[in-house]
């Protein structure tokens, strides 16, 4: 006679464990992937995450992400240098208003910084990659936004890196620094944005921007992030 209400907790318990297990659904499940290598000093690194967390704070990112089906999107912030200095500044973090985003800021203002050595884009994408498979959201769309400003150095080919997020239903989008005082940075040739088109942006509209000058960066970061979440 005890084995029916034993059978009945047993049920119960893996009812319970499989609601727990549910991934949560948002708009977009997006990894903000930003150089953190040595070509980027502390004030230029803490003045690119400021840029960032004023975009994520400003009303005209809310509003896109209030217009959403679900009105939810969940957001990581990684800083990337050699192949083996990959880093979760923020983690994953449900964005559905003002006091979720001032909190994500806050965070992404104080942390101190972790990146080392120089620049593994291939390695940041597979990191980022990673994140989103691994997480416990599900998002209507997956973006990762690599941001840079130089080529691939290091770490495992570019284009297996590139091939297995896109497999995998994920937007790389790509964000490349043209260093204030400096030249373009190229690779052979060709501007450091060809090298972005062509070997590290994929998936379903995909795309890249460029800022040019420091006073800039917020506003461009704003206008490729409000992109980003309201494209479908």
């Amino acid at each position: 006679m005890r084995l029916l209400p034993a059978l009945a907790l047993m049920a119960l318990l893996l009812t319970t464990h499989a609601a727990r297990a549910q991934p949560v659904e948002v708009d977009v499940e997006l990894v903000l992937a930003a150089d953190g290598s040595g070509s980027i000093d502390d004030d230029e690194l803490f003045f690119q995450r400021r840029g960032y967390a004023s975009a994520i704070e400003s009303e005209e990112f809310l509003k896109v992400i209030e217009a959403g089906l679900i009105g939810a999107i969940a957001i990581a912030y990684v800083e990337w240098g050699g192949p083996a200095s990959q880093h979760t500044i923020v983690d994953w973090t449900v964005i559905a208003g003002a006091a979720d985003a001032a909190a994500f800021a806050a965070a992404l203002r104080a942390t101190p910084r972790a990146a080392t050595g120089y620049n593994s884009i291939s390695e940041a994408i597979a990191y980022s990659h990673a994140k989103i498979t691994q997480n416990g959201y599900e998002g209507l769309k997956k973006v990762i936004d690599v941001s840079g400003d130089g080529p691939n150095i290091g770490g495992r080919p570019l284009e297996l890196a590139r091939q297995d997020a896109v497999a995998a239903g994920i937007t790389i989008n790509g964000l490349v620094i043209n260093r204030p005082g400096g030249v373009v940075r190229r690779i052979g040739a060709e501007p450091l944005i060809e090298h972005y088109r062509r070997d590290v942006i994929g998936g379903p509209a995909a795309f890249v921007m460029s800022v040019e000058a420091p006073e800039r960066f917020a506003e461009v970061v704003r206008r490729k992030l409000v992109l980003e979440i309201a494209t479908r």
